[in-house]
C-alpha cells in the first residue's frame, strides 16, 4: 500500500529547467556546475539591447533540486553588472521559479502573481526591458 507522501515521490525529485545566457556570466566556469542540455546561438538584434555583443549563447540548463539553491547564489554573483544592460537567468521545476538577478534572488510561486510582479518590476528597475522580464509563464515570449 502506497501512503500519500509516495504518492508525491516523482514530484519531489523533479529537477529545475531554465535558461541561462553565457554573455551575461563574469565566469562562465560556473555552467560547469550544471547540466547543460541544449546550446542555441543568437545573433544579438535591436529588441536584445546588447549592441556590444555580437550573439547570446543561450544554455537550456537543468539544475538538481539538491544544489538549486547554491547554484542560483553562485549565478547571482557572477552575473555581469558592467554594462548598460543588467542580465537575470532564471530556472523553474513547474511549482517553483528562481529569477535570478545580480546579488537579488527571487523564489516564486508560479501560481502567484504578486510575485512575479514584483520580480518583474525590480528588473525593469535594474534597466532590463519591459519585454525581457515577461516571467509569468502565461506572459513568456522567446526573444
Amino acid at each position: 500500500m502506497r501512503s500519500e507522501s509516495d504518492s508525491r515521490l516523482p514530484e519531489i525529485m523533479r529537477n529545475f529547467f531554465g535558461v541561462v545566457i553565457e554573455q551575461s556570466l563574469t565566469d562562465v566556469s560556473v555552467l560547469k556546475r550544471i547540466k547543460i542540455l541544449s546550446t542555441r546561438i543568437s545573433p544579438v538584434t535591436p529588441q536584445h539591447q546588447t549592441p556590444w555583443l555580437s550573439k547570446w549563447t543561450l544554455h537550456n540548463v537543468e539544475v538538481e533540486r539538491d544544489v538549486v539553491d547554491v547554484f542560483a547564489r553562485v549565478i547571482s554573483e557572477h552575473i555581469d553588472e558592467a554594462h548598460d544592460h543588467p542580465w537575470y537567468a532564471d530556472f523553474d521545476d513547474g511549482k517553483t521559479h528562481y529569477i535570478i538577478f545580480p546579488r537579488k534572488i527571487f523564489k516564486i510561486d508560479m501560481e502567484n502573481k504578486k510575485q512575479y510582479a514584483e520580480a518583474k518590476q525590480y528588473g525593469i528597475a535594474l534597466g532590463i526591458p519591459p519585454h525581457q522580464v515577461d516571467f509569468h509563464p502565461k506572459d513568456r515570449k522567446n526573444i
